[in-house]
């Protein structure tokens, strides 16, 4: 597994909230972290059906086009009752005319399940896929998964994405209820990214 020198990544994301958490992670190792979206990269065209390969699609186009290592994370809520659906789709589930609405694509997922009388407790999970990819064309991958149960109203204003319908496992908090620092600890992007840093840091 390569492991990475350079001092200087690009995250391959133009989310904020994303942005956000993985700079926080990789803070402890003093790596320097430019989003895509400051270096004015617009974002490839997501065209796989899994976690990994949108991963891979996007951080191998900000690699080449930036001349450094670059991260992406490609990331979703699968719910049992929906056959894993939302999945890699999640995002497009919020998709609107003037952007993402994710409280009505919350909403589409929890009438769904009503619709289909989905018996309680309502199983989901967060599932999270990195690639860092180099300009060579070199890269590694990285999964993590958080299980929990979809619960509603939505609960909390602290997260991003579909974190207020997300309850884990043993907790009594919404991911958007959570303190971000413990939020942070317990992810499915917290689980990825202690792999990758066994992988490629230490």
């Amino acid at each position: 597994m390569r492991k990475l020198t350079e001092q200087k990544l690009v995250v391959a994301s133009h989310n904020a909230g994303k942005i956000r958490e993985i700079g926080a992670l990789l803070a402890p190792y003093g790596i320097e972290v430019i989003s895509a979206g400051e270096l004015g990269f617009d974002e490839p065209d997501e065209t796989e059906s899994t976690f990994a390969g949108n991963a891979r699609i996007k951080a191998h186009y900000a690699a080449k086009k930036s001349g450094f290592p670059a991260l992406s994370d490609d990331s979703g809520i699968t719910v049992d009752g929906l056959d894993g659906a939302p999945g890699v789709y999640t995002a497009d589930w919020a998709e609107t005319p003037t952007g993402r609405d994710f409280p009505m694509a919350m909403k589409k997922v929890w009438d769904k399940l009503e619709a289909l009388n989905t018996p309680e407790p309502r199983g989901c999970a967060f599932n999270c896929t990195l690639c860092i990819a180099w300009p060579d064309g070199h890269d590694e991958i990285f999964e993590g998964k958080v299980s929990g149960r979809y619960v509603w109203p939505m609960r909390g204003d602290r997260g991003f994405g579909f974190d207020p319908c997300f309850l884990p496992n043993g907790e009594t908090d919404t991911f958007a209820e959570m303190d971000p620092a413990k939020k942070a600890g317990m992810s499915h992007r917290a689980d990825a990214f202690a792999k990758l840093v066994a992988g490629c840091f230490d």
